[in-house]
C-alpha cells in the first residue's frame, strides 16, 4: 500500500442510534441494517502522459435506511484524495497519475442499510403546506429536465381529475400513468440520458431507469411537487423480482431511484422505472397481478439492496478546475490527456465494481 486516507470513519463496533429529526418522520422503524462492503478495482490504460479517475461514493448523509461507516484506497497513484463535489456534500474519490507507469487503484466503502418504507395511508397535508427553502431547488428546471411546453402540458392532462389539489394523489396519478406509458428498453446504453423533453416531443417512452424517473421527476415538478432522483448502485438480490438485484460482480448494476417531497411528511420514495423493467423482462401485461403487487409496493418504499451515491444533476467534478460537467455522477469518470475513457464499458475502461456482504441476514421486504 503507497497511500492510504479515509472519510468519516466510524468505529465498526459503535452502536447504531436510531436518527429521528421531523424530516425522516414519515419512515416506519427499518428493522435490521445490513452491512456491505462496495469495491471498486481500477486499471486505466498506459497511454499518454496525464491520466485522471472520479468515482462516485455511498453517500455520507446518515439517513435511517443508509449509514456509511468510512472509504479506504490503496494504489499507484500519484496523488489521491476523498473529498465533496464541488457546491454539494456528494462524496468522491479523485485520483492521478502522471507518465505511463502502473495506473491503479482500488477503494473500498462500508455501507450500511435497512429497508425504507414511508407510511402514506393516514398522510393529511398540513393546513398550510409550506415547502421549505432548501426544497424548493427540487421544484426548478434543469437542462435535462425543463417543466415549460409539453412538460408541464402533460402534467396537467395527468393531474387534472385529483381532488382538492392533494400533492399526493398528483404523485400517484404521475406514477402511474408512466408505468402504464413507459417502457423498459433494454437495449438502451447505460441507464438512459434522462432527456425529458425530448422523450415527450418525440412521444418515445422507451429507455431505462435514468429515463424514466427522470420522467416522474420532471411531471412531479410542474405539478408543483418537488422530486428529484436518487443515483446509486445495487449491491445484492431482490427478494421481489430477480431482474431487481445483483451481487458479487456489480460492475453494470447502476441504477436510479426518485423520491418527491410532502409537506409535512418529507422525502417520499418511488420507483416507477423498476415496475418498467419487471414487465419488460417478464413480458407481463401492465395490469398482471404481479405488476399490481409491485406498483403498489415500490410507490413510498425503497427495497435496500441498493446503495445512493447522490441525486446530482449537471455535476461538476471540478477537480484542479479542468474537467466539465456530466449529466449525472452514477459511473466512474476517467481522462487520458483529456481524452474521457467510455464508462459504460467496464471492460475495456477497465474497472470491476463487487459488492460483499459483511454480516447479518436482514430483514423481510
Amino acid at each position: 500500500m503507497k497511500r492510504r486516507d479515509f472519510i468519516k470513519l466510524i468505529s465498526a463496533s459503535a452502536t447504531l442510534l436510531p436518527i429521528t429529526p421531523s424530516i425522516f418522520a414519515q419512515t416506519t422503524s427499518p428493522g435490521k441494517w445490513r452491512s456491505y462492503r462496495l469495491s471498486y478495482q481500477v486499471t486505466l490504460p498506459a497511454t499518454g502522459k496525464n491520466a485522471r479517475l472520479w468515482l462516485p461514493l455511498p453517500d455520507t448523509n446518515d439517513t435511517p435506511y443508509q449509514f456509511t461507516q468510512g472509504s479506504v484506497w490503496n494504489g499507484s497513484a500519484k496523488s489521491a484524495k476523498f473529498y465533496t463535489l464541488p457546491q454539494t456534500n456528494f462524496p468522491a474519490f479523485y485520483a492521478e497519475w502522471n507518465g505511463n507507469d502502473e495506473r491503479q487503484v482500488t477503494v473500498s466503502s462500508i455501507v450500511k442499510t435497512a429497508q425504507r418504507q414511508s407510511d402514506l395511508q393516514y398522510y393529511n397535508a398540513p393546513g398550510k403546506a409550506v415547502i421549505p427553502d432548501n426544497i424548493k431547488r427540487f421544484l426548478q428546471s434543469t437542462q435535462q429536465i425543463p417543466l415549460d411546453g409539453i412538460v408541464r402540458k402533460t402534467a396537467s392532462s395527468i393531474t387534472k381529475d385529483s381532488n382538492n389539489n392533494s400533492p399526493l394523489q398528483k404523485a400517484r396519478f404521475i406514477y402511474d400513468w408512466v408505468i402504464d406509458n413507459a417502457t423498459h428498453d433494454q437495449k438502451v446504453r447505460g441507464r438512459g440520458k434522462g432527456d425529458v423533453k425530448q422523450m415527450l416531443a418525440s412521444e418515445n417512452l422507451n429507455g431505462k431507469c435514468a429515463d424514466i424517473n427522470a420522467l416522474f421527476v420532471g411531471l412531479a415538478r410542474a405539478s408543483g411537487i418537488p422530486a428529484r432522483q436518487q443515483f446509486g448502485i445495487r449491491i445484492n438480490e431482490s427478494v421481489l423480482n430477480k431482474n431487481l438485484g445483483k451481487f458479487g460482480d456489480v460492475s453494470t448494476a447502476q441504477h436510479c431511484r426518485a423520491e418527491f417531497y410532502l409537506a409535512g411528511l418529507g422525502w417520499v420514495p418511488a420507483d416507477p422505472a423498476d415496475v418498467c423493467k419487471v414487465i419488460a423482462l417478464e413480458g407481463l401485461p401492465r395490469n398482471h397481478e404481479q405488476v399490481n403487487a409491485l406498483r403498489e409496493k415500490l410507490f413510498g418504499a425503497w427495497e435496500m439492496n441498493w446503495v445512493a451515491f447522490n441525486h446530482g444533476e449537471n455535476i461538476s467534478l471540478g477537480q484542479n478546475g479542468k474537467t466539465g460537467k456530466v449529466p449525472f455522477f452514477l459511473y466512474p469518470h476517467a481522462e487520458i490527456d483529456g481524452q474521457q475513457l467510455d464508462n459504460l464499458e467496464p471492460q475495456t475502461f477497465s474497472y470491476k465494481i463487487a459488492s460483499a456482504a459483511l454480516v447479518g441476514t436482514g430483514a423481510k421486504f
